[in-house]
C-alpha cells in the first residue's frame, strides 16, 4: 500500500521533536553547575524552541496555526527573551560584585593594613579604589559632596563607567539632589552626572557618571533615515487619502492634487503633536532628535519616534514632554472632527455607513450629540475633516498606549515609577497580541505590537531625579490621557450603539 503524505510526515516530526527535546536536556545538565546564569541562559533557549516545538506537535496532529497566532507565538517568545536576558543581566552583574568583594576581603585578609583585621573593614571601604573605574583622585573629591543633611554615604559599589554610593538620605529628594548636584558642578564641572534614584533594595542611592556617558546626537545616518521615513510618509499620506476618496493612487497619479488638501491635514495633525514636544522640550531645555515618521498605507502615518538626546532633570520633565504631543495633536484632531461634524450635510462628501461610527466611543458620542437624530438611518453623509480628526485621534490614542518609548509608556514611567511601566509594557503587548488573534482581519494591532516590540519595548533611561514624583495635577492629567486613548480606541458594542441611536 502506497505511503501517505501523512504517514510520511508523522515520524519526521516526531523525530523532529525528540531531537529537541534530547537537546534541551543535555543543555539543561551542562547548564546546571554554573547555577542561576547558566538556568537562565538554558530557559532562553527553551524560550526560542518553544513556538516551533508547538508549531510542530500540533502540526503532526493535524492542527495548523493561522499566520497572525504564528505571530503572537513569536512575539511572546521574544518578549519573555527579554524579559530573561534582563535577568541574567542583573544576576551576572551581581555575580561580579560579589566575586570583586570576595576578591578585596582575601586581599585584605593576606596583608592587613596597619593592624586592621577583615572583621574591622566597613562598608565604606569595600570596591572604592580597586575596583571604581572612576580614578582615585577624582573619587576622593566626590565624596566630598555627600553630607549629614542631604546624603550620608555608607558603601561605594562600582557601576557600569562610575560608582553607586549607598547610604542614607537625609532630607527631602529634590533637596537633597539640588544640594549634591550644586556640589558636584562645582568641584568636578561638567566632568560628571549625578543621579538620585531607587536602588535595588527600594532604598535611595546617588549614582555617578561621567558626561561621556550622556545621550549623543543623532549621527548623520540617522538624521538621513528620518528625511528617507519623512518622504515615505508622505507618499503613504496621499495615498491614504487617494483611499479616502476612492481611488488608488498608483494607478491614478494624474489625480495626485486631489488628495493634497487632505494630506496637509493630516500633515497638520502629525506637525501639531511633534510641536507639542519641542514645545515642553524647550520650556525644561531637554534636547529631542528628529521624529522618525512610521508610514502605513491604510491610515497614512502611525506618528513619529522621538528620542531624547540629553538628559532630563526629572520625571516631572519626562511627563510634561511626553504628554504634550498627544495633547496638542488630539485637540487639533478633536477640533477637526467637530467642525467637520457641523459642516456635514445631506451632500456631503462621504456618503459612510452608520456602523462606521460605532467604531469608537469618543467619536461615535460626539457624532451623536451634533448629529442626532440623522445616525439613526443606515447611511450618514459627513464632512472630510470629520474622518481626518478621526484618524488623528487614532494616530495619538496609539502614541498613548502604556508602553515602551511610547508617549504612553513614558506618562506611566513618570507618574508610577519603571517597575510599573515594565509591568503595563508587558500587559499592553499580551493586549494586542490577544486583538490581533481575535480580529485577524484588523492588521493594526499586531503592526502596533511589533513596533512597540523591536523599536520601543525599552524604558527611557532613569532621570537625573528619579526619586521626586509628579504631583496630583499631573498624575490627573496623565489618566485622563489615558482615558481618552480607551474611549478613543474602543468601539461601541452593536447593542449599546443601537440603544444610544447610533445605527438603524
Amino acid at each position: 500500500m502506497p505511503t501517505t503524505l501523512d504517514q510520511f510526515l508523522t515520524p519526521i516530526v516526531f523525530v523532529i521533536f525528540a531531537l529537541a527535546i534530547g537537546v534541551l536536556v543535555w543543555g539543561y545538565r551542562r547548564a546546571k553547575p554554573f547555577g542561576k546564569l547558566g538556568k537562565l541562559a538554558w530557559l532562553q533557549s527553551v524560550v526560542l524552541m518553544a513556538p516551533w516545538l508547538l508549531y510542530f506537535v500540533l502540526f503532526s496532529l493535524g492542527l495548523f496555526l493561522s499566520l497572525p497566532a504564528v505571530l503572537i507565538l513569536l512575539l511572546v517568545s521574544a518578549g519573555i527573551y527579554i524579559y530573561l536576558g534582563r535577568q541574567m543581566r542583573e544576576a551576572g552583574q551581581a555575580e561580579l560584585l560579589r566575586q570583586k568583594a570576595a576578591q578585596r576581603l582575601q586581599n585584605l585578609a593576606k596583608e592587613p593594613d596597619q593592624g586592621t583585621t577583615v572583621g574591622e573593614v566597613n562598608a565604606t571601604t569595600s570596591l572604592e579604589e580597586d575596583a571604581s573605574p572612576i580614578p582615585p583622585e577624582d573619587l576622593a573629591i566626590i565624596k566630598g559632596i555627600f553630607s549629614i543633611d542631604s546624603f550620608f554615604a555608607t558603601e561605594t559599589i562600582a557601576y557600569q563607567e562610575g560608582a553607586i554610593f549607598k547610604g542614607n538620605l537625609r532630607t527631602e529628594a529634590e533637596d537633597a539632589f539640588g544640594k549634591l548636584s550644586a556640589k558636584l558642578k562645582d568641584l568636578m564641572g561638567d566632568k560628571y552626572r549625578l543621579f538620585l534614584v531607587e536602588g535595588s533594595e527600594d532604598r535611595p542611592v546617588v549614582v555617578i557618571l561621567p558626561s561621556s556617558n550622556d545621550p549623543q546626537p543623532s549621527t548623520l545616518a540617522q538624521k538621513n533615515l528620518a528625511v528617507v521615513l519623512l518622504v515615505a510618509t508622505i507618499v503613504t499620506t496621499l495615498e491614504a487619502s487617494a483611499a479616502l476618496l476612492g481611488f488608488d493612487l498608483v494607478d491614478n497619479w494624474q489625480r495626485v492634487g486631489e488628495t493634497v488638501p487632505l494630506a496637509i491635514a493630516v500633515g497638520i495633525i502629525l506637525l501639531a503633536h511633534e510641536l507639542g514636544h519641542l514645545w515642553q522640550a524647550k520650556k525644561w531645555d531637554v534636547r529631542l532628535s528628529w521624529p522618525f515618521f512610521l508610514p502605513n498605507w491604510q491610515i497614512g502615518s502611525f506618528g513619529a519616534i522621538t528620542r531624547f538626546e540629553s538628559l532630563l532633570p526629572s520625571r516631572n520633565a519626562l511627563f510634561d514632554v511626553a504628554i504634550a504631543g498627544p495633547a496638542v495633536g488630539s485637540l487639533v484632531s478633536l477640533l477637526f472632527l467637530i467642525v467637520g461634524l457641523i459642516l456635514s450635510r445631506e451632500d456631503s462628501l462621504f456618503q459612510l455607513p452608520v456602523q462606521f461610527l460605532q467604531g469608537s466611543l469618543l467619536v461615535g458620542t460626539v457624532a451623536k450629540v451634533i448629529l442626532g437624530d440623522a445616525l439613526t438611518k443606515d447611511i450618514v453623509a459627513i464632512h472630510p475633516l470629520t474622518v481626518l480628526g478621526w484618524l488623528g485621534l487614532v494616530i495619538n490614542g496609539l502614541n498613548l498606549l502604556p508602553a515602551g518609548q511610547l508617549d504612553g509608556g513614558r506618562i506611566i514611567q513618570a507618574i508610577y515609577g519603571r517597575k510599573v511601566a515594565r509591568r503595563t509594557t508587558i500587559a499592553t503587548l499580551i493586549i494586542l497580541g490577544g486583538i490581533t488573534l481575535f480580529n485577524p482581519a484588523n492588521p493594526i494591532p499586531l503592526y502596533w505590537a511589533i513596533v512597540v516590540l523591536f523599536l520601543q519595548r525599552q524604558l527611557e533611561r532613569p532621570s537625573l531625579n528619579e526619586l521626586t514624583e509628579p504631583d496630583d495635577t499631573r498624575a490627573g492629567l496623565g489618566l485622563l490621557a489615558l482615558l481618552l486613548m480607551l474611549l478613543t480606541l474602543i468601539p461601541f458594542s452593536p447593542n449599546w450603539a443601537l440603544r444610544l441611536g447610533i445605527g438603524a
